[in-house]
């Protein structure tokens, strides 16, 4: 398991080359593009295919390679394999044949954007990609939303607009956002904000919606409790602008406190205001 470069090709460590270099067979995801990688470093290898659509079968091929007692170094096309990427079935039917599998490390764009967010150290939830259906999103990040970790994901340039804007309604638009481009290429680009402000960013330059995403929202754990949000002051705003159930949602999203407190506390409130219209 061969971790390559996410966009510098300098990014590979001398030990994934000898790999490379002396592998019996190198699978990769693209064979366009490892072959670039290879040709960069005036490597030759026998490719193969292993990706999405032909893991299983590209599984087989390759634990019958090593019960021929051949090597098999397999890469995908950036970072480290298994990871948002093939590999978990290939190392699965590689390790019950019996057969030792060897994680060289490397590069991984998770991580790389992690350690320049600035985001404070403690535990975080790699979700990689989202749901590309909005509903399905929008129903992944509420359920990620109550847990107290930092999130990061992974997104494609044709959605990470409308995931920005997801991720504000379904989060809370206080939290802050690390947008992290292109990392380790050309035009890397990382960017801090609050959601709220994420997609208007975004939209302010096209150039800003190109390359490959990592999003790193910070964790409801993340907040000091001197500076954690009164949930009864922000619930009496968002009542005065939204219906009760989206008040109720997002004050819970924004402060991080329990729903069946906050709902009753929305049904006092507006029986009240009720009773003074009256």
């Amino acid at each position: 398991m061969v971790a390559t470069p996410i966009g510098n090709l300098e990014d590979i460590s001398p030990r994934a080359l000898h790999s490379l270099a002396h592998a019996d067979a190198i699978a990769a995801e693209d064979t366009r593009v490892t072959a670039r990688l290879l040709a960069h470093y005036r490597l030759q290898g026998n490719l193969m295919a292993v990706h999405g659509h032909n893991e299983q079968r590209a599984a087989d091929s390759i634990v019958e390679h090593l019960a021929r007692g051949k090597t098999v170094a397999l890469v995908t096309d950036a970072g480290t394999p298994a990871i948002s990427d093939p590999g978990a079935t290939v190392v699965k039917k590689a390790r019950a044949a019996g057969f030792r599998v060897v994680p060289i490390p490397g590069p991984n764009a998770a991580v790389t954007a992690l350690s320049a967010a600035g985001i404070a150290d403690g535990p975080f939830l790699f979700a990689g990609f989202l749901p590309a259906k909005p509903g399905l999103r929008r129903k992944a990040l509420e359920r990620l939303g109550t847990l107290p970790y930092t999130l990061v994901f992974y997104e494609a340039p044709h959605r990470v607009v409308e995931c920005a804007e997801d991720m504000s309604t379904e989060l809370g638009p206080e939290r802050v956002l690390v947008i992290a481009r292109e990392l380790t290429k050309v035009f890397e680009q990382i960017h801090r904000c609050v959601l709220g402000e994420a997609a208007a960013w975004l939209r302010e330059d096209t150039h800003r919606q190109r390359g490959e995403f990592v999003l790193i929202a910070e964790g409801i754990a993340a907040r000091s409790e001197g500076t954690k949000l009164d949930w009864e002051r922000v619930l009496t705003t968002l009542l005065a602008e939204l219906p009760l159930a989206h008040a109720v949602k997002l004050a819970c999203k924004l402060t991080g406190a329990k729903k069946n407190a906050v709902y009753a506390r929305a049904l006092q409130l507006a029986r009240a205001a009720t009773a003074r219209r009256s």
